[in-house]
């Protein structure tokens, strides 16, 4: 296992790093799931910074990545980011899915972020099959930290037993 890579099971809103990710929808407005734990715990400036990159730029394409303070939150930052809704493979999924890691984690270079943590992207309501979603989750991480040694830390945060069963067996 890479020894800049992490793997816990806990919940990603109380996360004490300089970024945590969030599986946003591409309206940014908070919705099921991750995102709306983390727009609940965070509060009030998560939703007017997210309205403000709307207001800016229009939704967040899926595979894009956008920043945000993080609220209430204990990171500094969110980092919200849009997964592949799963229709069978057929529609270049695990790419989009790739994409989500590499350009949260490139924003996070960007804005000198060191430590980072990631939910399980896509496989919630989007329906992604958790073993493949893992898969792509740590190859995509993997190969981001061969080029770039600026993040010190990645920390995959699995929510339920079967997302943290599947990372622990594929990460070692």
């Amino acid at each position: 296992m890479n020894s800049k890579i992490k793997l816990i099971k806990g919940d990603i809103t109380k996360q004490h790093v300089d970024a945590v990710v969030n599986a946003a929808n591409s309206s940014l407005m908070g919705g099921g799931g991750v995102d709306g734990a983390i727009h609940r715990a965070g509060g009030k400036q998560i939703l007017d910074d997210c309205m403000d990159i709307i207001n800016r730029q229009g939704r967040c394409k899926t595979g894009e990545a956008v920043i945000t303070t993080g609220g209430k939150l204990p990171a500094r930052y969110v980092i919200h980011t849009v997964g592949p809704v799963w229709n069978g493979g057929h529609k270049n999924e695990p790419e989009l899915l790739a994409n989500c890691y590499r350009n949260s984690l490139q924003l996070a270079v960007d804005k000198g972020i060191k430590t980072i943590a990631f939910p399980n992207i896509s496989t919630g309501i989007y329906h992604y099959p958790k073993a493949e979603a893992a898969q792509v989750a740590i190859n995509a991480v993997n190969n981001f930290l061969k080029d770039n040694d600026s993040i010190a830390e990645v920390t995959f945060v699995c929510f339920d037993e079967e997302n943290f069963a599947l990372y622990k067996d594929l990460l070692g």
